[in-house]
């Protein structure tokens, strides 16, 4: 391409081109590095005159030792995991994220483990092997409360309810345990009669949403504030992924609306960045599982 042509060009030709030759680019790193393990095996590099494989990947395709390392490592450890390890020596996923999933991978999940890690970016993909990891370790600790009699103040979080009570409400629990009133009762009813009227709220909601379909001809994506302020008033402004501390940034129908038509907030779920993008490569058993 000539520079005359190229000065020719509009920035969105010019940046459709870049993309183009950078994904290429990326898909021939990916294979190249697919082959080393053979290339290793049958010392290749040695017959082609070079002094090891590390040096035969920095001068062939600007490979660093680190990840050539990785490379033969992940290879080895895939053995016996033959969907990740066809991933990992025809370039089919990038090395990085199958190091990602290498310490979550059996013989039972590596199909479905290869399905995410080529579906998920990189950041949904680390927060997906977090909470499959978290899953594993709640497991665990189910496992040894039953044989274990411990102790159930010991799994409470570490929250100090004090610090996040305004001074008037502190003072105004105090006066009341002083007078002999049972606190811990008044506020059991006080969340009981807090969750009622969320339930009833929430059944109003979803009725009207679902009487909306037989009437209007296209509903619109726009969620109601209402329902918004219900679902803040049910789970707060965090993440709706029992896991996860973060804040939530997207509303997700857990059913898809083109099929729903509606925002009924029995399906609705707020969701952080990472998990709306794992919700949308996945289907909705996953993260239903995770919802508290």
């Amino acid at each position: 391409m000539t520079n005359l042509l190229m000065t020719d060009m509009t920035d969105e030709k010019l940046y459709g081109l870049c993309k183009q030759y950078g994904a290429c680019a990326l898909e021939a790193r990916r294979k190249f590095m697919g082959l080393l393990p053979e290339v290793q095996r049958r010392h290749l590099y040695a017959k082609k005159g070079f002094g090891s494989v590390k040096e035969f990947a920095a001068k062939l395709a600007g490979v660093s030792e680190e990840q050539v390392r990785l490379v033969l490592r992940l290879e080895r450890k895939f053995e016996d995991k033959p969907v990740l390890k066809i991933a990992l020596t025809g370039g089919a996923i990038s090395v990085n994220k199958l190091a990602r999933v290498a310490s979550i991978a059996t013989t039972e999940n590596q199909e479905h483990l290869a399905k995410m890690a080529s579906l998920l970016p990189n950041r949904a993909l680390e927060v997906f092997v977090r909470d499959v990891k978290e899953d594993t370790r709640t497991s665990l600790r189910c496992v040894r409360a039953m044989h274990v009699h411990s102790n159930p103040q010991q799994s409470l979080p570490d929250v100090n309810l004090l610090e996040s009570m305004d001074t008037d409400l502190q003072k105004n629990l105090i006066e009341r345990l002083k007078k002999g009133i049972d606190i811990n009762q008044l506020i059991k009813e006080l969340l009981q009669k807090h969750d009622e009227e969320i339930a009833v709220e929430k059944e109003e909601l979803a009725n009207g949403e679902n009487g909306k379909v037989e009437h209007e001809k296209k509903a619109s994506r726009y969620i109601p504030a209402k329902i918004r302020y219900h679902l803040q008033s049910e789970h707060g402004t965090k993440c709706t992924i029992s896991t996860c501390e973060k804040s939530a940034t997207t509303i997700h129908h857990t059913q898809r609306f083109a099929l729903s038509q509606n925002h009924d907030p029995n399906f609705l779920a707020q969701l952080c960045r990472e998990h709306h993008t794992i919700a949308h490569s996945i289907d909705r058993t996953y993260w239903e599982k995770r919802q508290m």
